[in-house]
């Protein structure tokens, strides 16, 4: 059943299906990513720091394993070696545990886009399922995984002895050698070790994602009336949002229609654009945009103020500047305030009986 469902799926993933497997912790995880990463930094750190480290810790013994004889074991002697012991080896393998810690988080970042998928870390009930167990323990897919570990195990037991057949020709092995060489025995040991292994470890990792890759991208592919109710989901929030806009749009409009009887004036382009605006001393430190509009609601603003007696000023240039860099409900920019001044004070000489009226219009509208 499961096959014929997934001979179905012949779409690739829309975005939308990649989001949401992102956000579920749906994507291609390997388990090597999680050893190669700190592998990696552990071998650079050892590069960086080897030699320091070693010339501090063995400077720190030979000042310790002098002292020895001048120093009486007693309680209160003891505790401060022992702390300057600690510290010491605190700041040897501080760098390697940061570049760990670090290691870690950024392969987690890269398999994971560097998303956060707070819904994969919920409790599910599913996987307490014991047949959905059964079955992920024995599918195609368990079969895969192991096939790649027993790479993994060949890879790395090939690389251990590659490293091992060279180091056993060493002259520690054959001669006698200073106690100094074993420290340097030691480190390149190491990072010849830990290189082929990080080599090993790169090969497998990149197989093992790979597989990961592509299995997500199997199991996420769509059927085609999948890809369609998805589009319909889509278009149906792009509508609904569409309407939103509309709704918002109209009542913003009949808002600043029921406030254009209480402007103080209209300035007009005089039929492409028209602004209401009111000034009332004590109340604005500036004029205020009540209503701006262009074309035929420009027109519904004229007709409005000329239904209420508001005076209305035709003046291009300042028109098209406050429709363009007005904001309803704000004040006017300053570099109009000179403009708008006069304005404003040719109405005042000349429709005294208006602004008579305009008090006490306001009164009504805020009681």
């Amino acid at each position: 059943m499961g096959d014929t469902d997934q001979d179905q799926k012949t779409e690739q993933p829309t975005e939308k299906k990649l989001a949401d497997a992102m956000d579920r912790g749906q994507f291609a995880k390997s388990q090597e990513f999680s050893v190669l990463f700190p592998v990696a930094a552990v071998l650079g750190v050892m590069t960086l720091t080897m030699h320091a480290a070693s010339r501090e810790l063995a400077e720190y013994c030979v000042i310790s394993f002098t002292s020895f004889a001048t120093t009486s074991l007693q309680i209160d002697t003891v505790m401060m070696p022992v702390t300057e012991a600690m510290l010491v080896y605190a700041r040897v393998i501080a760098p390697v545990l940061v570049a760990i810690i670090g290691a870690v988080l950024l392969a987690s970042g890269i398999q994971s886009g560097f998303r956060l998928s707070p819904k994969a870390i919920g409790f599910k009930l599913e996987a307490l399922d014991p047949i959905a167990g059964f079955g992920r323990v024995f599918n195609k897919a368990a079969f895969v995984r192991a096939g790649i570990d027993l790479l993994k195990l060949i890879g790395i037991g090939f690389a251990l002895w590659l490293g091992a057949r060279n180091l056993i020709f060493d002259p520690l092995f054959t001669a006698p050698v200073e106690a100094a060489y074993l420290g340097q025995f030691l480190n390149s040991a190491t990072i010849v070790f830990l290189s082929r292994l990080l080599f090993a470890l790169g090969v497998v990792a990149a197989i093992s994602y790979a597989y990961e890759k592509f299995k997500r991208g199997r199991e996420l592919m769509m059927t085609k009336e999948e890809v369609k109710e998805e589009r319909k989901q889509s278009e149906g929030d792009m509508h609904t949002k569409a309407a939103m806009r509309r709704m918002a749009r109209r009542l913003m409009q009949k808002q600043m229609l029921d406030a254009v009887k209480t402007a103080d004036v209209v300035v007009t382009n005089p039929t492409h654009f028209a602004v209401a605006l009111k000034y009332e001393r004590g109340v604005d430190q500036a004029p205020v945009v009540l209503a701006k509009g262009e074309n035929r609601f420009a027109q519904r603003i004229k007709a409005l103020a000329a239904e209420h007696g508001v005076p209305t000023v035709e003046n291009k240039p300042v028109a098209r500047l406050l429709f363009a860099v007005g904001q309803v409900g704000e004040s006017i920019p300053a570099e109009l305030f000179q403009a708008v001044a006069e304005i404003l004070a040719v109405v005042y000489r000349t429709h005294r009986y208006y602004f008579h009226r305009l008090k006490s219009r306001r009164l009504e509208g805020r009681a």
